[in-house]
């Protein structure tokens, strides 16, 4: 049995050298600052800033739970969990479209 930390979005173990990072579950720009992060894999966390704003992320997705259901990241996530551990690679641009400037 690993002692290594497990991420809260797939749920794999991630081993120390592995690419890792924090993820405030509310956006520090929409009020998170000092609130509630998890650990995760860095491939993990490039998906979910790749899949939804920090508005919709404050807004709609600021639980693990909230995030696991998002259908995109459930996509990923069943794709992801099929990777050894350390398993890194770029992600593709933001797929959610390009950012509307007010």
């Amino acid at each position: 049995m690993s002692d290594d930390p497990i991420c809260a979005l797939c749920g794999r173990p991630i081993p120390a050298h592995a690419r890792q990072s924090l993820h405030h579950l509310t956006p520090k720009l929409r009020g998170g600052k000092g609130g509630p992060t998890v650990l995760l894999h860095q491939i993990c966390h490039n998906e979910i800033h790749a899949t939804l704003t920090e508005t919709e992320l404050a807004r709609d997705h600021a639980t693990i739970a909230a995030l696991q259901a998002h259908p995109r990241l459930a996509k990923f996530i069943a794709w992801v969990q099929k990777r050894p551990p350390d398993f890194h690679s770029k992600t593709p641009g933001a797929r959610r479209g390009p950012r509307r400037r007010s």
